[in-house]
């Protein structure tokens, strides 16, 4: 008889975030997992706004950790570290983490001589994608390391200099608030311009006599939007505001790269209905969903309020923009007019575009204890782990085939929804239930479903029955989604039918599709 070689036989898929076997105590006092050096560092970089503090650790203990995790692999398994940080640069679209990474990737590799691998130059050059990076890089290394810097960091700044600088990056990001002005960088690291771009060596010999001679400094001729810009400062001021009036406000406005932050300033008045509508056209989608709000009070008109909405919905325009998904959230709740309802609600599906539509039975369960409801995702978002954990999680039931949603903390409750509903409108929903009973939940809802997915920071309190995936039979696949990025895992992971992936986009759902077709799941720089 055939015991192997039938039709139903399938092989069994495995992820890359690998338990090691080891038994941790979560941050509750649960039974937890230790994850590989590898898994954990990806788990911390995809969840990590550096510097901000969580419930359970702050932000310098993470960012140590970070630090620490990168060093090591960058001198154990260099390609690996590499790899993660220029795909975190640019699919995860995690700046600050990125940057780090790559300081520490070479200091690292300085220290232990290492020369196999990715070189030092091309894992920085890889983390800079925007024209104020390189001053980023540079304040993080001298602040940590000293002012001596080394050619491989000079070497990648220098490749990304020649990629970034033009004239309106000029003007948009060489301002007198930054510690390493354009000037300064050129200086530091003696870049070339690039042979390809004949107009780059006036703009840098600009650059460094505006750094160093701002009174006298004359931008080039060369360049139409500097020269726009100087035309523009040099309007007296009660002129100003007849530009913003006039039929080609807008286009003179682009022309210049003035800015919507800067318009202020150079009107040196409020930013009125005229100014905002004669700016809007040159703003990109994320500014856009960022202003609703300003563009209410200024009582912009509803011709241009429904242009803007037509762009903060088009896929094209959320694809570019590689906003988080929860970012429409946040905008949603703070836009007073109901005008932008519908369009953030488009955009928010737009950028769930990754959310499978999974066959079967699935429940998912909502982490909304308090842990998740504790710090903001970053120092610029009023949104914590707790909202993201919602958005997903209601995403993926709304377009599953037959789904059970449930929030859960110290109890946990289904939450209601019909099929067509609103993401948005689901939201407003969930609750803050209390403490991390994990285990409890999966056992009160689990009922015979074909997956579990469970988006949470895994710090589950105690439970004599166990973890929780073992509340679920060994042969139906639990996914965990990690948010936060905390060292130990509630429950095993890299083994068949348990998996654990992490990130606060919705690329992450890539994974669940993979696995359930018997397809191993690479690291996403790797697939």
């Amino acid at each position: 008889m055939a015991r192997f070689n039938i039709r139903t036989a399938k092989p069994k898929s495995t992820s890359r975030v690998t338990s090691t076997g080891r038994v941790l105590r979560t941050c509750e006092g649960g039974r937890g997992r230790e994850r590989d050096a590898r898994s954990e560092l990806f788990l911390l970089a995809v969840a990590n706004f550096v510097s901000q503090n969580t419930f359970y650790e702050t932000g310098a203990d993470r960012d140590d950790r970070f630090a620490a995790l990168v060093r090591r692999l960058a001198v154990e398994d260099p390609s690996w570290t590499a790899g993660l940080l220029g795909w975190l640069r640019g699919e995860g679209n995690l700046r600050t983490a990125s940057i780090v990474g790559a300081a520490e990737y070479v200091k690292a590799r300085l220290d232990a001589g290492a020369t196999e691998g990715p070189a030092n130059r091309e894992v920085v050059a890889s983390v800079l994608r925007r024209p104020d990076e390189p001053g980023e890089l540079l304040a993080y290394w001298t602040s940590r390391y000293g002012r001596n810097v080394p050619k491989p960091v000079k070497r990648g700044v220098a490749d990304a200099v020649r990629r970034l600088y033009h004239g309106a990056s000029l003007l948009k990001y060489d301002t007198a608030s930054k510690g390493y002005r354009f000037g300064d960088i050129l200086n530091l690291v003696h870049a070339a311009p690039d042979p390809d771009k004949p107009w780059q060596g006036d703009l840098f010999r600009y650059a460094l006599d505006r750094r160093h001679n701002p009174d006298t400094a004359v931008p080039p001729a060369s360049n139409r939007v500097l020269v726009a810009h100087r035309e523009l400062m040099a309007l007296p001021v009660a002129e100003r505001r007849a530009v913003v009036t006039a039929p080609d406000g807008p286009e003179r406005l682009r022309a210049a790269g003035l800015t919507w932050e800067a318009l202020a300033g150079w009107l040196q008045g409020p930013m009125d209905r005229a100014a905002w509508e004669a700016v809007i056209p040159s703003m990109g989608a994320m500014a856009l969903v960022r202003n609703l709000r300003n563009f209410d009070e200024a009582g912009v008109s509803d011709e241009v309020a429904a242009r803007v909405a037509a762009r903060i919905s088009d896929p094209a325009e959320v694809a570019r923009s590689r906003q988080f998904p929860f970012r429409y959230l946040a905008a949603y709740q703070h836009a007073p007019s109901l005008r932008w309802a519908y369009p953030l609600e488009k955009a928010l599906a737009h950028s769930l575009a990754n959310v499978p539509a999974l066959g079967g039975r699935t429940l998912v369960l909502v982490d909304r204890s308090g842990s998740m409801f504790y710090s903001r995702l970053s120092e610029r978002s009023e949104l914590n782990r707790a909202d993201a954990a919602a958005v997903f999680g209601t995403a993926l039931a709304l377009r599953a085939a037959d789904a059970d949603l449930v929030e859960f903390g110290t109890s946990s409750e289904p939450v209601r929804f019909r099929r067509g509903e609103s993401v948005l409108r689901v939201l407003e929903r969930f609750g803050d239930l209390g403490g991390t009973d994990t285990s409890a939940a999966v056992r009160r809802h689990y009922r015979k479903h074909d997956r579990v997915l469970i988006v949470t920071d895994e710090q589950a309190m105690y439970s004599h029955h166990g973890d929780p995936t073992e509340q679920v039979p060994a042969d139906v696949p639990v996914y965990t989604w990690n948010l936060a990025g905390y060292r130990p895992g509630h429950g095993p992971s890299g083994t068949p039918h348990r998996h654990t992936f992490g990130g606060l986009s919705d690329a992450a759902f890539r994974m669940v599709p993979l696995l359930e077709e018997a397809r191993d799941a690479d690291w996403p720089w790797a697939s």
